[in-house]
C-alpha cells in the first residue's frame, strides 16, 4: 500500500473521530494525528464542524496546531512557539518532513546550507541521514544527494494541503499550462500537415524521376534496336562484304613476258 492509500484511510479515521468529539477532547486526537508517521495532510480534519467550532475559544490552540501542520514549517513553529503547546519528538520530526515538502514546491535543487538552516541541522551527515531515513524511505520525496555540489536534487515530492488563497493561484497556473499545451498542440498539428505536404511533394517528384528514367530506358532501347537492325541489313546484302576465302581460292593468272 502506497502513501496515498495509507493517508486516505487515516484521513477517514481521524475525520470520523473528530466529528464525535468536542472542545478539549479534541486535544489528544490532534496530537495523535500530527504525530502519525503516515499522515501528511490535514485539511479534511480542519473542515470538520466540531474542529471549526473551537475558533475563538480557550481550545482554539488545537485548531492552530492543525493549521501549522497543514500549511506551516519548522521555522513558522519557532516563530510562534510561545502560543502553542510544546511539540513532542514525533511532531517535530513530522513538521521537519513537511518543511522539506514545502521547500520542494518551489525549487527542485535544494542547497544543503538552506536545508540545514530550515531544519536546524548542524552538519551534512545529519542532514543526509534525515533526508534518506526520514524522507526518502518514508516515500514523501525521491531524489539524489549530490555531495560534490552540496545539494539535494528533488525528483518527486508529495503535495501538501493548499494554503488559504493558494487555490486561485493554482487554477491560474493550470490555466496557463492548458493554454500553452493548446498552442503547442496546434504547432505540432501544423508541422504534421507541413510534413505530410512535403511527403506528397517528395512522392510526386520521385514519380516524375522514375517516369523520366523509364522514358530514357525506352529511348535507349529503341535506339539500340534500330542500330542493330541497321548493321544486320548491311551484313546481309550480297556482295556487301568481300569473301576473302573465296578470293584466295581463285587461280591467279600468270603473266608471260613479252618477247
Amino acid at each position: 500500500m502506497d502513501i496515498e492509500e495509507k493517508q486516505a484511510d487515516l484521513i477517514d479515521h481521524f475525520v470520523n473521530q473528530a466529528s464525535a468529539l468536542q472542545g478539549s477532547a479534541l486535544g489528544p486526537l490532534v496530537a495523535e494525528a500530527t504525530s502519525h508517521p503516515y499522515l501528511f495532510a490535514f485539511s479534511e480534519i480542519l473542515t470538520v464542524p466540531s474542529v471549526l467550532q473551537v475558533e475563538g475559544t480557550t481550545n482554539s490552540v488545537y485548531l492552530d496546531v492543525l493549521r501549522l501542520f497543514a500549511h506551516g514549517t519548522w521555522s513558522d513553529y519557532k516563530r510562534i512557539s510561545g502560543h502553542l503547546p510544546q511539540l513532542v519528538p514525533e511532531q517535530i520530526l513530522k513538521l521537519k518532513q513537511l518543511t522539506v515538502l514545502t521547500l520542494a514546491e518551489t525549487n527542485k535543487v535544494l542547497p544543503y546550507d538552506q536545508l540545514m538552516k530550515e531544519l536546524d541541522v548542524t552538519n551534512v551527515r545529519e542532514l543526509e541521514d534525515f533526508l534518506i531515513n526520514e524522507c526518502m524511505y518514508a516515500g514523501i520525496v525521491r531524489g539524489k544527494l549530490d555531495q560534490l555540489r552540496r545539494c539535494f536534487e528533488v525528483q518527486f515530492a508529495a503535495g501538501r494541503d493548499l494554503r488559504p488563497g493558494q487555490l486561485g493561484s493554482m487554477i491560474q497556473t493550470l490555466s496557463n499550462w492548458l493554454a500553452t499545451s493548446d498552442n503547442l498542440l496546434l504547432s505540432i498539428q501544423e508541422k504534421i500537415k507541413w510534413a505530410d505536404s512535403m511527403s506528397d511533394l517528395d512522392k510526386k517528384h520521385r514519380k516524375e524521376v522514375e517516369d523520366r528514367v523509364e522514358e530514357v530506358k525506352k529511348s535507349l532501347s529503341l535506339k539500340a534496336d534500330i542500330d542493330f537492325r541497321g548493321h544486320e541489313e548491311i551484313y546481309s546484302e550480297p556482295g556487301g562484304v568481300m569473301d576473302y576465302e573465296e578470293d584466295r581460292s581463285r587461280p591467279k593468272r600468270r603473266r608471260h613476258p613479252i618477247p
